[in-house]
């Protein structure tokens, strides 16, 4: 169910929980908001739908992916960017590395690896930022 954007920096500055198999529906709620933002956003936090929990969906190349409890494990090649929120009004700068390896759980909560690079790994530092209480 397509859910309301959180706009309370003061929430959203707060870290989230890990995340459970009782949040499977909180995932579903996170891919029909952002399809329904799809014009205007790439990636969402569970956060910016009021539920502090650790989840995080985001545009794969063209598919949605979910990943539950991300956590960065490796990052090289750092820059600087400027980067918009949904949740945020306007355009902040950002550091944010050219490759990452990420720590994930799927939706059967299986533990995967896996490194993205360029925009794709930019959208995820975003998300994982929010999951982290870090307002961009």
């Amino acid at each position: 169910m397509v859910q309301p954007i959180m706009k309370d920096e003061a929430f959203l500055s707060i870290p989230s929980e890990p995340a459970t198999k009782e949040d499977l529906q909180v995932a579903q709620d996170l891919l029909d908001t952002l399809a329904a933002h799809a014009e205007g956003c790439v990636g969402m936090a569970a956060n910016m739908i009021g539920v502090s929990k650790r989840i995080i969906v985001f545009d794969n190349e063209g598919t949605y992916m979910v990943m539950f409890n991300p956590e960065i494990v490796k990052a090289s090649d750092r820059y600087d960017t400027e980067e918009g929120c949904l949740s945020l009004a306007g355009r902040r700068p950002a550091k944010r590395y050219q490759s990452i390896k990420v720590k994930y759980q799927n939706a059967d909560f299986q533990t995967r690896f896996k490194t993205y690079t360029g925009w794709t790994a930019q959208i995820i530092q975003h998300e994982i930022d929010h999951c982290n209480g870090i307002i961009i």
